[in-house]
């Protein structure tokens, strides 16, 4: 049995133009042998050229690999178009702000939150995991910026 990818590109065959279904869970690394890394996306993703439209139906994930993401798509050559037709939530969210546009169904949803980590151990890898949370955020709140030219003053909490 393959690895089961949380992406699929389509390509339409009269306008050339390339479809990316990203439907599931983003995945930095397989736990189970069921998700694909955004190394793998990266090399399908520079196979073609052109413009292409991403649709999302996400509820998010590894916001690393949801970063590598994000950025791939940002330096693509073409023009990404972001259609929103279920949820992009959480980590999905950063996804949707490479798109120009980000399209949204009417009966689409878009969840943004806090960044949330499990921690064990001691006082000092606590203060490790706290830091490496406002860390996060912050890269999170840069995408987010970046797409709706707001400040960063702005309470995103």
């Amino acid at each position: 049995m393959g690895k089961r990818k949380f992406w699929n590109w389509v390509r339409d065959s009269d306008t050339g133009e390339r479809t990316l279904v990203l439907n599931g869970t983003i995945a930095e690394e397989s736990w189970f042998g069921d998700e694909v890394t955004p190394a793998i996306f990266r090399d399908e993703l520079t196979k073609g050229d052109g413009d292409i439209t991403v649709w999302i139906n996400s509820l998010g994930g590894d916001v690393y690999a949801a970063a590598q993401i994000y950025n791939m798509l940002m330096d693509y050559k073409g023009k990404v178009t972001v259609r929103i037709d279920g949820i992009a939530a959480s980590a999905a969210s950063m996804v949707a702000m490479a798109g120009e546009p980000v399209e949204m169904s009417p009966v689409g949803m878009f969840m943004i939150h806090n960044t949330a980590t499990v921690a064990i151990g001691d006082k000092k890898e606590m203060q490790a995991a706290i830091e490496m949370l406002g860390e996060v955020k912050e890269g999170i709140i840069n995408a987010y910026e970046l797409k709706t030219g707001l400040s960063h003053d702005v309470q995103w909490h």
